[in-house]
C-alpha cells in the first residue's frame, strides 16, 4: 500500500470511511466488522468515523463502537491503525444538528475516547462549523483538547480557506488535516486543497466516489471515468480515487464502504497509474 503523511504519522494513501456501516435504517454489524477487517488486512491504516455516524439519536456513537470492536477482533491497536473521529455534530431523533461550543467538544471527545477504548484520540476533527458559535471559539476548544492531552492531533472538516488559515493560526503544528467533500461530482473544494498544499496539511476527501447514492453509478453519470476505466481494465471507482491521489501528494481519499468487496476494489486504486491524457480527460469531465 502506498503511504501519505498525516502530521508526523505515515498512513495508507487510501483510508476507509465508516459512515455507510452505521447510518442506514438497518445496519449489518457482522458485515460491517468484516468490512473493517478486510480494510486492515489490505493495508489500510486510516479509518475515519464520527460520533454522529448512527441511525438516530438512540444509537449515538454506533460507528465508533463498531470500529473499536472490529479492530480488537483483528488485533489492531492505535499504533497499527489511526482512527480519526469527529465531534460537533449532534443528532436529534434522525435530524443532524450542530454544537460547536468548546465545552461540548470536550464532552464529546471524552465520550468518543471511551467508545473507541483509547486514552488519547489520535486525530480528532471538528465536524462542521456551528453558525451559533464563533469559529475561533470552536477551534480554541480543539486547542484545549491538545493542551490537555486528550487528543494527539487535530483536524477540521467542512471548512473554507479562511477557516483553514484561522485554524492553522490557532492550532499551529497541532492541525494536521482538513476533511471536505470532493469527488468527480463535487469539485468546489479545489481552493481548500491548494491551501492544504501550501500549509502542509493532509486533505481527506469525504464521499470521494459521490456518496452512498452516487458511487455505483459513477461511470454512467461521468462517462469519461467509465471510458478511462475500460482503457485500464479497472472500475470507474478506482479511476476516481487514482485521479484524486494524482491531484496532490497531500490528498488521502476516505471512501465509505459497507461491504468487503468495496474495500478491496478501492485499495487497488493505489496501483493505477493515470497518464497525462487520462488526467486531462478527467479534469474536463
Amino acid at each position: 500500500m502506498q503511504t501519505r503523511r498525516l502530521g508526523d504519522r505515515t498512513v495508507s494513501a487510501i483510508g476507509l470511511g465508516g459512515m455507510p456501516m452505521s447510518v442506514r435504517p438497518v445496519n449489518d454489524e457482522e458485515q460491517g466488522i468484516a468490512t473493517i477487517r478486510t480494510a486492515v488486512e489490505n493495508g489500510v491504516t486510516l479509518i475515519d468515523t464520527a460520533d454522529a455516524y448512527c441511525r438516530d439519536e438512540s444509537e449515538f456513537g454506533h460507528n465508533e463502537v463498531l470500529i473499536a470492536k472490529a479492530l480488537a477482533q483483528a488485533g489492531a491497536g492505535p499504533d497499527d491503525v489511526l482512527v480519526a473521529t469527529k465531534g460537533g455534530h449532534t443528532r436529534t431523533g434522525t435530524a443532524w444538528t450542530l454544537d460547536g461550543r468548546p465545552e461540548y467538544l470536550r464532552e464529546a471527545c471524552v465520550a468518543s475516547a471511551r467508545r473507541l477504548g483509547v486514552e488519547q484520540i489520535g486525530l480528532y476533527q471538528f465536524h462542521r462549523p456551528d453558525p451559533a458559535v464563533p469559529y475561533a471559539d470552536s477551534i480554541g476548544g480543539l486547542k484545549a483538547l491538545l493542551d490537555e492531552g486528550l487528543i494527539a492531533t487535530a483536524g477540521i472538516s467542512n471548512a473554507d480557506p479562511e477557516q483553514i488559515r484561522l485554524a492553522h493560526e490557532i492550532l499551529g503544528a497541532g492541525l494536521v488535516s482538513v476533511q471536505n467533500q470532493y469527488s468527480p461530482s463535487f469539485r468546489s473544494s479545489e481552493p481548500e486543497i491548494d491551501v492544504c498544499d501550501e500549509l502542509g496539511l493532509a486533505f481527506l476527501p469525504w464521499s470521494p466516489l459521490g456518496g452512498m447514492g452516487g458511487a455505483a453509478g459513477l461511470g454512467d453519470d461521468f462517462a469519461v471515468f467509465g471510458k478511462v476505466a475500460a482503457k485500464h481494465g479497472v472500475s470507474p471507482q478506482q479511476v476516481a480515487l487514482a485521479w484524486e491521489l494524482a491531484r496532490s501528494g497531500n490528498v488521502v481519499p476516505i471512501p465509505g464502504a459497507s461491504r468487503p468487496e468495496s474495500v478491496t476494489d478501492s485499495v487497488a486504486a493505489v496501483h493505477l497509474q493515470l497518464d497525462d491524457e487520462d488526467l486531462a480527460q478527467l479534469a474536463s469531465a
